[in-house]
């Protein structure tokens, strides 16, 4: 962990120089049309820099450059051990450049400095280096023949892939895809978040740096309804992974049918319950886990522990330990490494989280903590984390996604009933359970719709486990070998001895 301080880090983000091009064919580019947006900093509302603003003639040239680079075979038939080594290196540069890109992701979109370095930079090059080092050790298959056949099993690349990723954890979110998408030997167009691009546009130059050739990794900030969907109607565009809201996920599925039936894999929203049983094995440790269910990352989280179901008999016990938990996550300036809760990403998320606790209000459920801008005179973008008691699962609050930091407290009285609230919504990416029974843990987990289920814990696991939903929470999986599934074709080769 680095030893600077806030004094440091604004020293840094002064001196910093901010590159806002696409990178394609392995060099930094102006858009096609010269259009730009700008780049807002919600840490104090200050102007970062321009960023190209990319549309279809940008996208046309980027997967014109991946195709050609796939179908050189400079990559894509290299061998893995090869291909291996430049992942390993890619994951170095990250790390080496870590103070750089942390300080970067923080002025884009508001995390807490200590976050972003401890945190994404960390994970993201971990992840990078996790999938290079797996590659040469996924085998293939023999299918069981006769004695004068011969059955294989193969996986080839899928080709070209488009990867559009999200504003909340743009760095760790796209190098989720690269590592897999890159180890197994496709060429990537990768689309940022136009809230916060800045991260993506800078490893592409650390890519190309590390070994990987020309057009294999390009990079094209812009927005959704430009530079997104011609990507997602492109004819040569072979794969499609995006992790965002489930709205935007139902719309890409709808272009690529409309398009060439590319691949589509999607992680989307998520309203995740968090189960807490009377005869949960501490309640000060899920109470605290509870707090930073909802407040890490400003709320900002797609697995956001944002829904807690309390069992009924210790609800007047345990809502104060929450309430008290909370205390310590207070919105502060994300330069200093003392802070853990920044800045909301902008205004418009800003006002969308502000709409929703207006909703708790209307609805009639009960504001408990928080519920209010602050930190105004700063210029930035922050709101208290807050708490809703005495909410229904049928409130606004507890059926959409806010993406911000609200919690809504929901009470039970039985295993049942917490499994039928539980799995009362559209979503089903993750959820949680506290309890020191472990036929009730078991039980609850296996009757629990959702990708990912932690017990005695909030948002467990590592590389090695796959993380996705089910329901409208999406498809396919991030992490761990499932993720090579997504970015590559399987191959049936029969052969008459």
């Amino acid at each position: 962990m680095t030893s600077l301080t806030r004094a440091d880090w604004e020293q840094r983000a002064n001196d910093l120089k901010i590159e806002g091009r696409a990178y394609i064919q392995g060099e930094y580019t102006a858009a096609a049309s010269g259009a730009t947006f700008d780049c807002i900093s919600p840490v104090d509302g200050r102007v970062l820099g321009q960023v190209a603003s990319c549309d279809s003639a940008d996208a046309e040239r980027a997967v014109a450059a991946a195709r050609a680079a796939f179908e050189s075979g400079a990559w894509s038939r290299l061998a893995p051990a090869k291909r291996k080594k430049v992942m390993i290196r890619f994951a170095e540069l990250i790390q080496q450049h870590g103070e750089e890109l942390a300080l970067l992701e923080t002025l884009d979109m508001g995390k807490p400095i200590s976050d972003a370095l401890a945190i994404d930079v960390n994970s993201a090059a971990n992840s990078i280096r996790w999938s290079g080092e797996a590659i040469d050790k996924v085998y293939d298959e023999v299918a069981a023949t006769p004695h004068n056949e011969l059955g294989l099993v193969t996986r080839e690349a899928i080709g070209v892939v488009a990867a559009i990723v999200p504003w909340n954890f743009p760095l760790l979110m796209s190098c989720w895809k690269l590592g897999p998408a890159l180890a197994t030997g496709n060429s990537v167009i990768l689309k940022p978040s136009e809230k916060s691009p800045l991260t993506a546009i800078r490893i592409a130059q650390l890519a190309t740096e590390a070994g990987i050739p020309n057009g294999v990794f390009n990079v094209l900030p812009g927005y959704g309804h430009t530079v997104g969907k011609a990507l997602a109607l492109h004819m040569d565009v072979d794969c499609l992974v995006f992790t965002g809201s489930t709205k935007i996920a139902k719309q890409l599925m709808i272009y690529a049918g409309e398009s060439n039936m590319k691949r589509v894999w999607l992680e989307a929203g998520g309203k995740s319950p968090n189960i807490v049983f009377a005869d949960a094995p501490d309640l000060k440790a899920a109470a605290e886990a509870a707090a930073g269910a909802i407040a890490f990352n400003q709320g900002e989280v797609c697995t956001a522990g944002s829904r807690l179901l309390v069992e009924k008999s210790i609800k007047d016990q345990f809502l104060p330990l929450v309430i008290e938990a909370l205390k310590g996550w207070k919105p502060g300036n994300p330069l200093d490494p003392a802070t853990n809760v920044g800045a909301l990403v902008d205004t418009q998320q800003m006002n969308t989280v502000l709409s929703y606790i207006e909703a708790g209000h209307a609805d009639g459920a009960k504001l408990v903590a928080g519920g209010k801008r602050t930190l105004e005179e700063t210029g930035g973008v922050y709101v208290e984390p807050t708490i809703f008691d005495g909410v229904s699962n049928a409130m606004k609050i507890a059926r959409e996604e806010i993406f911000g930091p609200v919690l809504s407290v929901i009470e039970f009285e039985t295993a049942e009933e917490a499994v039928r609230i539980a799995n009362d919504t559209p979503y089903g990416l993750a959820a949680a359970v506290w309890t020191s029974n472990i036929s009730k843990a078991h039980l609850t987990a296996k009757a629990l719709r959702a990708g990912s289920v932690w017990v005695n814990q909030y948002d467990g696991g590592d590389m090695t486990a796959p993380f996705g939903g089910f329901k409208q929470s999406g498809n396919g999986r991030d992490k761990s070998l499932h993720a090579f599934d997504k970015y590559t074709e399987l191959k049936a080769t029969w052969i008459k001895l």
